[in-house]
């Protein structure tokens, strides 16, 4: 449907003028590669290299220190202090999941970079409840390979208040729920 020439939003905007735009400038990015850029970029890599090397475990493609867990195996795990009530209402899927990561498909070095980025991501956006979905690995070489990386992963973080295999209809024993430390505000108090 088209709008006829006499209709009332027509009328009403029966000489009225386009504004006129402004000429506009395009923005060239100049890299700054200034010796002192540079040494903060590469310090900046090297922290970030450095805190995902923190994840013990499934480094170089290999799983040395990681436990494997069985394909069917539950995963279950709580800081000191977290209320059994909190607790169970994680294992029973009762908080919304804010966020998802898939590893299907990943390999371990993969996988380990992702789920680091992923829990930094949703302390940043303040992400109380995650999903990860790891798969069972059934049928493989090593049997639930990512999902023992996975387990082994998470404590280490200090973002990571609790975990726990999700419930059916969020992938069953093929996916973890993560329970999040709240962001901390800092408040500033100089205005």
């Amino acid at each position: 449907m088209s709008e006829s020439e006499d209709s009332p939003f027509n009328e009403a905007m029966a000489g009225v003028k386009p504004l006129a735009t402004a000429k506009r400038v395009k923005n060239r990015h100049q890299v700054d590669s200034s010796p002192g850029v540079l040494r903060r970029r590469e310090a900046a890599q090297d922290a970030t290299e450095h805190e995902q090397n923190a994840l013990s475990g499934g480094g170089n493609g290999y799983v040395d220190g990681v436990e494997q867990v069985e394909p069917s195996a539950e995963l279950s795990y709580r800081c000191s202090g977290i209320q059994n009530t909190v607790f169970k209402k994680l294992r029973l899927g009762r908080y919304t999941v804010d966020a998802r990561l898939d590893l299907h498909n990943n390999t371990v070095d993969q996988a380990r970079s992702l789920v680091y980025q992923f829990i930094r991501d949703c302390r940043d956006n303040d992400i109380r409840c995650a999903l990860i979905t790891h798969g069972k690995g059934e049928g493989r070489e090593i049997p639930a390979l990512l999902k023992s990386c996975v387990a082994h992963w998470l404590p280490q973080m200090d973002e990571v208040l609790a975990f726990h295999s999700a419930t059916l209809h969020h992938g069953g024993k093929g996916a973890t729920y993560v329970l999040l430390r709240k962001a901390s505000k800092t408040v500033d108090n100089s205005l």
